[in-house]
């Protein structure tokens, strides 16, 4: 899943990759909007919500949004820096260091939620930005790493693009046509997996309340340990071999 990078990841290593970010990112979400009453996996009603506040004067909430977003450019941001500048050396070192940074910060969340959260307005803020650094920090490398056709903590373009091509497969020759069945493979487990995700993490919530971060962080390191595994097993092969 972390180890190949761009046009070299076959359809199999995105769907994998996909749906188990995917399912993480459901489960942060849920959990977000049931503590904070905010969502944590996408900015788009952030933008209508920093302009509601500019247009009516509210500064210091204009100011808070404004830097939710930043805090979740800035993960993009790293992650693709991480990439980019480090992928020849290690690319799995370099895949996997962005999911490590959010397993961090959401094992800090779960972590200051459980034993010291006091419920007040600016703890809740604090910890909604950690979020969505984290959330974009995902984003960033699924999109980086596959060419920009894994893109897990939204589901707005997933929802349109599937649409698209179901509208496409009314004809016979689009139906016949391998890559977008492909796609459309990829993108309807994407989905999938968001929204198991996001009922089992209700679910769990309602029982164990900010320990489910440590569930979502326990899925985000099978991504990890998987390739890790693999690697291992081809080490141990080739050791064998002399």
């Amino acid at each position: 899943m972390l180890r190949k990078f761009s046009n070299t990841r076959t359809l199999s290593d995105n769907i994998q990759l996909g749906s188990l970010t995917a399912f993480s990112a459901g489960m942060a979400n849920i959990a977000s909007l049931m503590i904070f009453l905010s969502f944590s996996s996408n900015v788009t009603g952030y933008y209508a919500i920093l302009a509601a506040e500019l247009a009516q004067g509210e500064w210091y909430k204009a100011g808070v949004v404004m830097g939710w977003l930043f805090l979740f450019f800035t993960g993009s941001f790293l992650s693709n820096f991480i990439v980019i500048h480090f992928n020849r050396k290690n690319p799995y070192v370099a895949h996997a260091t962005p999911i490590l940074l959010e397993i961090l910060c959401l094992l800090s969340v779960g972590v200051y939620g459980q034993y010291f959260y006091k419920e007040t307005l600016v703890e809740t803020e604090a910890l909604l930005a950690l979020m969505l650094f984290a959330m974009g920090l995902q984003n960033g490398l699924t999109a980086s790493i596959s060419n920009f056709s894994v893109k897990t903590t939204h589901l707005t373009g997933t929802t349109t693009d599937l649409a698209i091509l179901f509208s496409m497969f009314t004809k016979k020759e689009y139906r016949n046509n391998e890559e977008l069945a492909g796609k459309a493979k990829l993108l309807c487990a994407i989905l999938g997996a968001y929204l198991l995700g996001a009922i089992i993490s209700g679910v769990l919530y309602l029982h164990i309340q900010f320990k489910v971060f440590y569930v979502v962080c326990l899925s985000l390191a099978v991504v990890i340990f998987y390739d890790y595994s693999k690697i291992r097993l081809k080490i141990m092969k080739r050791l064998n071999m002399f």
